[in-house]
């Protein structure tokens, strides 16, 4: 079974399983994403709940790929994205430095196939290589698919929480 490949400019550390569906097809590779990705972003984004148009997603890949506090991860299979990962070093007052998956997205078609594993082991990654040792992630109470994807790569619950918000304009 092919390992995933990583490609740009920063080298990816994965160790474990290879994804599976896509053995037969094209190596997938994991590499930065680029502001020519927001028009294959934007419909993976509507997948998991959080419809946008291409120059939407434009607009927040620029505010991200300029964070060096941040990091975007895609995979390609072949000419196509298939996955993504968007990845947040920050320190609180009240619990010190963390690195947060602020939002993980694997094609439909592609579910089950290992990309997202490979992409959690990418951001542990970048997270390693900065030095911090701690990895949370947040997900929506109705997602029980994605709960038992995270604790079977070793997360735990450690509280539930009520998210509020607030619009200002």
């Amino acid at each position: 079974m092919p390992k995933i490949r990583a490609k740009g400019k920063r080298k990816s550390s994965l160790k474990g399983k290879a994804p599976s569906r896509v053995a037969n097809g094209p190596s997938p590779a994991i590499r930065d994403a680029r502001l020519s990705d927001a028009a294959a972003l934007a419909p993976l984004s509507g997948q998991l709940g959080y419809p946008a148009t291409e120059q939407e997603v434009r607009a927040r890949l620029e505010r991200l790929l300029g964070d060096p506090a941040q990091a975007v991860f895609v995979v390609e299979v072949g000419s196509e994205l298939a996955a993504w990962i968007h990845v947040m070093d920050s320190v609180t007052v009240e619990s010190g430095p963390a690195v947060e998956i602020r939002g993980l997205l694997v094609d439909e078609a592609q579910r089950g196939s290992g990309l997202g594993r490979a992409l959690v082991e990418r951001g542990e990654a970048w997270a390693r290589e900065r030095g911090v040792g701690t990895m949370t992630v947040r997900s929506n109470v109705v997602r029980a698919g994605a709960h038992a994807f995270y604790q079977r790569l070793g997360y735990a619950v450690v509280k539930t929480q009520h998210a509020f918000r607030k619009r200002l304009a």
